[in-house]
């Protein structure tokens, strides 16, 4: 099994500066290597299992994307040298609950999704239309919103949502709407208040530090352990106020916390790794 199975407890600045950093160097050429073999990865488990899995029950279209997301992590590790080490293992909902997670690289969707039990994401619906892989999308029944619609666009996904969650699943969605990188302001939406007040549910806040390791763009990656920390869950009667302000406390010092362990530091700033072409 690839992501290695901890329950440490969240980073500490003093543990971050006793502790060698996870980061290692940014490895250009093997990044470019991955991106190409994740792109041919996709397309063929799109080709091959996108036609299909519209017609399969959900839960074996769920079993293929829960075995294309390790595949992947796999190729990362084997050819980057990046793994995955998530912790708090023991706070993961089983049964309906939001799990609101940082955004900083395009590893936290293949992180979380062999770690819940029935993941519900929510997505902008424009990759659903994409061939094949759209089609793979549809069949694991996940919340497509059209974005430009608007007010419409939140009634979209609480619709969405309140079905996903009479069925058990856990909605997984990004507060801040996109990929920000590490130390970057954040900018909570909406849309995360208005799920935990209307499904009633607790939230199991997520912080990562992914966008040390895997930055937005993607081209410079880095070798080295990353970690995706489930957090303790928020009990689902909170205020909105209180629960907007619990869950960026939670997430924004947690997240902040690892992206120092990472570097190996207790500064407040980002670190400059050093550069590889290997």
């Amino acid at each position: 099994m690839l992501l290695l199975n901890a329950h440490a407890p969240v980073a500490t600045e003093d543990a971050a500066s006793a502790a060698p950093p996870r980061a290692g160097p940014v490895v250009f050429w093997r990044s470019i290597l991955f991106d190409v073999v994740m792109a041919v990865h996709v397309c063929l488990t799109a080709l091959l299992a996108g036609p299909v899995v519209v017609f399969m029950p959900r839960r074996r279209a769920l079993a293929v994307g829960k075995w294309w997301a390790r595949t992947t992590l796999t190729l990362l590790r084997a050819i980057v040298g990046l793994e995955v080490e998530v912790r708090g293992r023991e706070n993961i909902p089983q049964g309906a609950a939001v799990v609101a997670a940082k955004h900083q690289s395009a590893l936290e969707t293949f992180a979380l999704t062999p770690e819940l039990p029935d993941p519900a994401f929510v997505l902008k619906r424009e990759l659903t239309i994409i061939p094949f892989f759209g089609w793979f999308l549809r069949g694991l029944d996940m919340i497509a919103i059209n974005r430009a619609a608007g007010g419409e666009a939140l009634v979209q996904m609480l619709e969405q949502a309140g079905v996903a969650a009479r069925a058990g699943r856990q909605i997984v969605i990004f507060p801040e709407g996109t990929r920000l990188p590490v130390g970057a302001p954040a900018r909570y939406r909406l849309g995360v208040v208005h799920l935990y007040d209307r499904l009633k549910l607790p939230c199991v806040p997520v912080a990562v530090d992914t966008g040390v390791f895997w930055p937005r763009d993607g081209l410079r990656k880095r070798r080295g352990r990353t970690v995706v920390q489930f957090l303790k869950p928020i009990p689902a009667d909170l205020p909105r106020d209180v629960f907007e302000k619990t869950l960026r406390e939670r997430i924004e010092s947690a997240s902040a916390a690892l992206a120092r362990e990472a570097q190996g530091s207790s500064s407040e700033a980002p670190a400059q790794a050093s550069d590889s072409r290997a």
